[in-house]
């Protein structure tokens, strides 16, 4: 069986399990939203795609609404559209709560982890509405080698399909399934930023660069003949553990003080 079948088997056996009849999943115009969606919809159960822009970059926009009419089109007693624009609901919020973070350095940042909080929000009523679970999106460079998403924003879902997929396979999946070239061709982003800024841009390292960076850490701590490195995967490693130290904290579990522990 190839990756896909796979990984919508999975999807299924545990919704039968979990006695889960609705699938939601928020699009954002980019590969791995839109792959798993596709993913959810060969399932064959309801399945809730939902796009929320928030001051979004129009080219993000389009791409997202070109997947969900995709989707409607190839599976359309299973998908449903769901378009909920949540700028004047995330304009409210930045007014309260601008006058106590203007002194903070971070405060651009803050608000950006906002709008994936208030999109995850969304997601959850929409799925505890329909009997149904929250589908994440992130994958495993992601999720589990720089810690690339918003803690309890992106990163609070219920399943993770892709969760054990590189983004070479994501991409890889995306062609197998269909769908469309310009999300294939589109550079990743996390469609948190007006100015459309893209994954790259921020990591500073390109999603192959990063994978070969992750399975050499991971070749790093075998002391048994390690493999060299030339001087541009040492200086890429270095990056990738930079990014991975700054972000452990949402890849850990929460820390817990035990009343045995003693100071």
């Amino acid at each position: 069986m190839s990756l896909e079948k796979d990984i919508t088997k999975w999807i299924k056996d545990y919704a039968k399990k979990a006695k889960v009849k609705t699938l939601v999943i928020g699009i954002s115009g980019g590969i791995d939203s839109s792959v798993v969606s596709t993913l959810c919809a060969r399932t064959g159960l309801p399945t809730i795609v939902v796009q929320m822009p928030i001051r979004q970059n129009k080219t993000l926009d389009n791409r997202s609404s070109s997947h969900a009419a995709w989707l409607l089109e190839n599976f359309p007693s299973t998908v449903t559209h769901i378009s909920l624009d949540l700028t004047t609901i995330f304009n409210s919020f930045e007014k309260k709560l601008e006058p106590m973070c203007n002194n903070s350095d971070s405060i651009e940042l803050a608000f950006a982890n906002s709008r994936a909080r208030l999109r995850m929000m969304t997601l959850y009523q929409i799925a505890q509405s329909h009997n149904g679970i929250v589908v994440g999106t992130g994958n495993k460079v992601e999720d589990f080698g720089v810690g690339f998403f918003t803690k309890y924003g992106d990163g609070g879902v219920d399943i993770s399909p892709i969760g054990d997929c590189l983004k070479t396979e994501v991409w890889q999946m995306g062609r197998e399934l269909g769908v469309l070239q310009e999300i294939i061709d589109a550079a990743p982003t996390d469609g948190l930023w007006a100015d459309g800024r893209t994954d790259e841009g921020q990591l500073g390292l390109t999603y192959p660069e990063l994978e070969q960076a992750m399975a050499n850490d991971q070749d790093a701590s075998c002391i048994y003949n390690p493999i060299p490195l030339n001087k541009t995967e040492k200086a890429h490693l270095k990056k990738y553990r930079e990014i991975r130290a700054r972000n452990l904290h949402k890849m850990e579990p929460i820390p817990v003080f035990k009343k045995s522990s003693k100071a």
